[in-house]
Formats: C-alpha cells, sequence, structure tokens
C-alpha cells in the first residue's frame, strides 16, 4: 500500500503541475508480470480523452517527471500507454525499517476516523446450543470487529437475545412437557416442539431443585426461565471458549417491557410510514420496492419479529452509533431489504450506515464424506462438538477461510492435520518457522538489534528478497479492503499467500548462511514478516505458535 500511496503522490503532484484533473478511472496496480516492475498505472491513457493528445505522449511527459523522483530507479511506456515503475532498492530497505519500528501496530490504520459502528453477530434463539453455523457466524463477527478497531473504528460487540415471542414460549411448553413424561404423567407433544435430549437434560435439572414443579401454576413459565438461562449459559460459554467476545448483551424482551417497541411504531405512524388495516398494524414497505407492505402487529395483538427488530435498531440509533453491521444467516438474504427500508425511515441511508453480512451452510464431512448428525443435539452438529475435536485455531480459521456468503466445506480430517496442506498448519507454521530460525539464529551467534540499518538492509538485493518485503508490506493494503468491504476472508487469503511467499523464499535462499551482514539483513527481513503474521492472525482469532 505504502508503494502504491508514494507513486500516487507523485503522480497527483505531476498532474498538479500541469493543471490536469485526476482522472477518476486512473489505477494504480501490481503489474501481472513482475518483469515489468513494481508498479503500473493507466493514467496516461485516462487522461487522454481531456488533454487531447495521444496516451503515449501523455505517458512520455509523465515519466520525464518521474524518472527524476529519487525512490525511482527506472520508468517504461509499454502499449498503448501504460507506465511500468521501479523503484530503488533503498526505498524497500527503508520499508523494512519503518515496520520494524512500528512493530505490531504496523496494519494499523486511522481510516474508521474513529465512527462508532456496533457489529452484532450470533444472536441465535436460546432455544438450543449453537451449532457449526453459529459458529462460522461468531468467527465472522468477531474478527470483522476486530478487524474494524485495527482499521481505526469505535467498534462496540453485541449480542440480540431473542427471548420474546412464539418460540420462547415454546421452549417453556416443551421443558414443562418432558417434565411431565419424566414424571410418568400423560403427555401429547406439539408438533413442533423442541425434541433435542438437551431439553430432556433441563427437564432432570429442575426436577431435582423442585420435584413437586410438575404440579405448580406457574410450573411452564418456570421452565421456560430456566431453560432460556441454563441454554444462554451454555452459549456464553462456548463462545468465550471460542475466543468470541460480545460486550453487550441486549434482551429483545427489555423492548417491549420498556415500550421502546410501541414508542418506535407510534413515531413510524407519524411519518406515514405505518398504517392499520384488518385490525393488524402495517409497514408501507412496498413504498421502498418490496412486493408487499409488511404485519408489525398481527390481529391476536403479537408483535411480529420485524416490528422488534425495527424497534432494536432505533435502539441503536439512539445509543450514537454512526454504522451497524448485521451478521446473518444466509436464509435471511430476503429480509435484508425489509429491513434497509425500516433503517432509512429511521433517518439512516442504509447504503452507507447499515451492512448486513450474510453467512452461508457449513457443510461438515470427515475424509472427504459427510457427516452424520450429532444424536447428542438430535437436530445438528454443535460449536462445541466440533471445537472439542479440532480446536479453536482450526475451527476459526476454517470459518474464515472462504467468503461468508459461500458454503464452506469443513473437513475434520483435514484441519487436524500437522502438514502444509492444511490451511491453519499452513499459516502458523510459517510463524513459527521464522521464530525459530531468529532462535536458531541467535545460538549462533546472529543476535537482531531492535531496529536495523540501512547499511545492513542494503544487503537484500535479491528479487526474492524485495518481493517478500512488497508481499509484507502490503498487509496494511489488505487491513484497508477488508474494513471497506466489511470481508474477512481477506485477511485470511492474504496470510495464505503471505505464508506461501515465505515458505518458498525459506526453501530457496540460504537465511542463516553465508556473510554476517547478510544474514541479520533476511533475519531482519523474516522478523518483520513474522510480525505481520502473528498481526494478521490474532485479527482472526487465531494463535501464532513459536513453536510447532
Amino acid at each position: 500500500m505504502r508503494d502504491i500511496q508514494v507513486l500516487k503522490e507523485a503522480l497527483e503532484n505531476i498532474v498538479k503541475a500541469k493543471s490536469w484533473e485526476w482522472p477518476e478511472k486512473a489505477v494504480i496496480e501490481l503489474p501481472k508480470d513482475p518483469k515489468h516492475g513494481d508498479l503500473a498505472t493507466n493514467i496516461a491513457m485516462t487522461l487522454a480523452k481531456v488533454c487531447q493528445k495521444a496516451p503515449r505522449a501523455i505517458a512520455e511527459e509523465i515519466c520525464a517527471e518521474l524518472s527524476g523522483n529519487p525512490l525511482v530507479e527506472k520508468v517504461e511506456i509499454a502499449g498503448p500507454g501504460f507506465i511500468n515503475v521501479t523503484f530503488k532498492q533503498s526505498f524497500w530497505h527503508e520499508q523494512v525499517l519503518l515496520m520494524e519500528g512500528l512493530k505490531d501496530a504496523f496494519g494499523s490504520l486511522t481510516y474508521g476516523n474513529n465512527r462508532k459502528v456496533n457489529v452484532e453477530y450470533v444472536s441465535a434463539n436460546p432455544t438450543g446450543p449453537l451449532h457449526i453455523g453459529h459458529g462460522r457466524g461468531a468467527a465472522v463477527g468477531d474478527s470483522m470487529a476486530r478487524i474494524l478497531r485495527f482499521a481505526g473504528y469505535d467498534v462496540s460487540t453485541e449480542y440480540y437475545i431473542n427471548d420474546a415471542g412464539l418460540q420462547m414460549r415454546l421452549l417453556g411448553l416443551s421443558t414443562w412437557l418432558r417434565m411431565q413424561d419424566l414424571c410418568n404423567m400423560p403427555v401429547t407433544y406439539p408438533e413442533d416442539y423442541y425434541k433435542g435430549e438437551y431439553i430432556i437434560d433441563i427437564a432432570k435439572e429442575m426436577l431435582k431443585e423442585d420435584p413437586e414443579l410438575p404440579q405448580r401454576s406457574d410450573a411452564e413459565y418456570r421452565c421456560f426461565k430456566y431453560a432460556m438461562q441454563s441454554i444462554m449459559d451454555g452459549i456464553k460459554k462456548d463462545l468465550e471458549d471460542f475466543r468470541v467476545e460480545h460486550q453487550v448483551w441486549f434482551s429483545e424482551s427489555s423492548l417491549v417491557n420498556t415500550g421502546v417497541v410501541e414508542k418506535t411504531l407510534r413515531s413510524l405512524k407519524e411519518k406515514g410510514y405505518v398504517y392499520e388495516q384488518d385490525g393488524a398494524l402495517w409497514f408501507k414497505a412496498t413504498l421502498f420496492g418490496d412486493d408487499k407492505d409488511r404485519v408489525l402487529r398481527k390481529r391476536d395483538g403479537f408483535l411480529t419479529y420485524f416490528a422488534s427488530d425495527i424497534a432494536y435498531h432505533a435502539d441503536k440509533i439512539n445509543r450514537g452509533f454512526d454504522e451497524m453491521i448485521d451478521v446473518w444467516g444466509a436464509d435471511h438474504h430476503g429480509y435484508v431489504p425489509r429491513m434497509a427500508a425500516a433503517i432509512e425511515t429511521l433517518g439512516k441511508n442504509p447504503k452507507e450506515d447499515f451492512t448486513v453480512i450474510l453467512i452461508q451452510l457449513v457443510n461438515l464431512l470427515r475424509g472427504g464424506e459427510p457427516v452424520a448428525m450429532s444424536t447428542r443435539s438430535g437436530e445438528f452438529i454443535t460449536l462445541r462438538e466440533v471445537v472439542d475435536e479440532v480446536g479453536v485455531d482450526a475451527a476459526r480459521f476454517m470459518f474464515l477461510s472462504r467468503k461468508s456468503d459461500q458454503p464452506l466445506d469443513f473437513d475434520l480430517d483435514l484441519v487436524k492435520q500437522r502438514n502444509l496442506e492444511n490451511p491453519v498448519y499452513y499459516v502458523q507454521y510459517a510463524h513459527a518457522r521464522i521464530k525459530t530460525l531468529l532462535r536458531r539464529a541467535a545460538e549462533n551467534g546472529h543476535v537482531l538489534p531492535e531496529t536495523s540499518e540501512l547499511d545492513v538492509l542494503s544487503e537484500l538485493t535479491d528479487s526474492s528478497d524485495i518481493a517478500l518485503i512488497r508481499a509484507a508490506l502490503h498487509f496494511e493494503e489488505a487491513v484497508l479492503d477488508a474494513a471497506k468491504a466489511k470481508a474477512v476472508h481477506i485477511i485470511s487469503f492474504y496470510l495464505m499467500d503471505l505464508a506461501g511467499k515465505f515458505h518458498s523464499y525459506y526453501a530457496n535462499t540460504p537465511v542463516l548462511s553465508g556473510e554476517a551482514k547478510a544474514v541479520l539483513a533476511r533475519l531482519a527481513l523474516l522478523r518483520v514478516v513474522g510480525t505481520v503474521l502473528r498481526s494478521g492472525l490474532n485479527l482472526l482469532g487465531v494463535e501464532a505458535p513459536e513453536t510447532m
């Protein structure tokens, strides 16, 4: 990123000096072939129409100016007017010094400008343990929060507890019926009751504490409260062990009990976005391109989830958040436009202030074959089961190894392998190998100073040295791109690429052989690569081991 920034500033100065205007379509990028230099730009071609000159003529003017830049080694014109730029090696050596000086802070940005962002994720109904789909959403949400903080945002993380509505009433009923069944009382189970083994466990716990509970008049309500708390405790423990942070646990029922929902609905009605018809309350979703208006309160008086969700986001806005990021299951994709419309009625710009990150399904495999459903949970593979088998690092990295809106094949056997075919091992081993090299070098008398000298770094002259410097330097760009796109996989892709470049470098470079000065230069380079790997893994919530 710094190389792109340096070239862009140089080009902007040239454009300004010649009284041209910076063209919107100008691009600075890595050339497809490294032999063509460090960076390439199409600026001459995008200026041709405005300047009414041939692109190559403009390119010649720009190259004449760039050739005098003290950081530039060579500029060339290619094809119809592309400009290829090669920096002096001293430029790259200075970047190693810069990365050394910043240490763990390298890659952090001020891009977010301390903008207040609420990131809400998981938010599973407390009706059962977390499954692997929730685990993927947890990893994405938590890592997104880490990335945004690193990019300069003021981030608050939140879990929305759906503790109101039909599903919670059904949880209480299911537990109560299981309890009666355990007491050999006659029971008729409804078709949609919760069947999981965990419901039986909760009923047994309650009976142990109070054997007379099934006969009490408030037994069903007590079952609801106890079961919900028991399941929430389990969810919180699973998330804590998965290194997932939630600063705020927000109760849906609190919105109803404190009148926030009614206040929000009245406000929307006053603005003309809500109306009554056929005994129900409706949101004018068709005003925003929806195919039909949506119910907020049904004829029986019960609120819909949509009503609570609008009030919840209104509450977020009232708490001062500039931006809201929600992590939802992909099955909620049809709900996104409806929620975006509601956000607009609340006075926010849904394109800038509201983002939904969709999480696709996880296909659990073992040796390439689908894994049978869990008998313990009754319905799904739990997050706990997966983490117990493969560990937190492997699970988190695999969940983040693809775009979140794409289905993910998660092979349990693959992620337990200790070889370079395993993505998480591939990246972690790069970090551990660098740490081992630094220790071995110190044992042989090659002790790195805290800050290297340019004279020493001048030994980094091979194209592989420069390529590895540039790869480490582009960590900043990966962080920026991930923050802008709200896409965590950009970091995991970057780490895989950087680890690959390191493994190749190590295989072809005698790191600890040769003149002492050259050894120290290569060690200094590897030290900053190791720091970047550690920082990137931290953004994913994955540990960077020093030995493996």
